[in-house]
């Protein structure tokens, strides 16, 4: 057995965190069924593989982007996963913007937003609750988004 928040709480206190990572908890889901059927509904995607590897960690906030400026490969170096048996080689693995597109065309899904959205791996809840989400929303709101898919790495 795996013990996954014994290693979590190791891995952060090693990076000299002082407090250990909590761990999100809601009474209720913070999610709300779709609005409209799928076959109408715009989608957006957001993801925590880095668009801009020349920000450096510490000073990246959440950003949203133009679909027209998807990177063929998102920098995925310093996202922290199981990097031993998996990879992001292949980025329709874990962006999957052929897929969407495919299903568009196909008529399974309304239509794709004019953007897509960052969002840094944040050990603050309260800075990815506080400001990035809220940021998000809004960019989502202002695109007329029905459906976000949420993409962690």
């Amino acid at each position: 057995m795996i013990r996954y928040i014994e290693r979590t709480k190791h891995y952060y206190r090693a990076q000299g965190f002082e407090q250990d990572y909590q761990w999100a908890m809601n009474a209720e889901t913070p999610f709300n069924p779709p609005a409209v059927p799928l076959k109408t509904a715009r989608i957006t995607l957001v993801t925590t593989a880095v668009v801009e590897p020349n920000i450096p960690k510490p000073i990246r906030t959440a950003k949203s982007y133009p679909f027209s400026e998807v990177p063929a490969h998102f920098d995925t170096a310093d996202v922290s996963w199981d990097k031993v048996t998996t990879h992001t080689n292949d980025r329709e693995s874990y962006f999957p913007l052929q897929a969407l597109n495919a299903r568009i065309a196909a008529g399974d899904i309304g239509s794709l937003a004019p953007r897509f959205h960052f969002i840094p791996t944040e050990y603050s809840q309260r800075h990815t609750r506080d400001q990035d989400a809220p940021l998000i929303t809004q960019h989502c709101l202002d695109d007329e988004v029905d459906l976000a898919i949420l993409i962690p790495l």
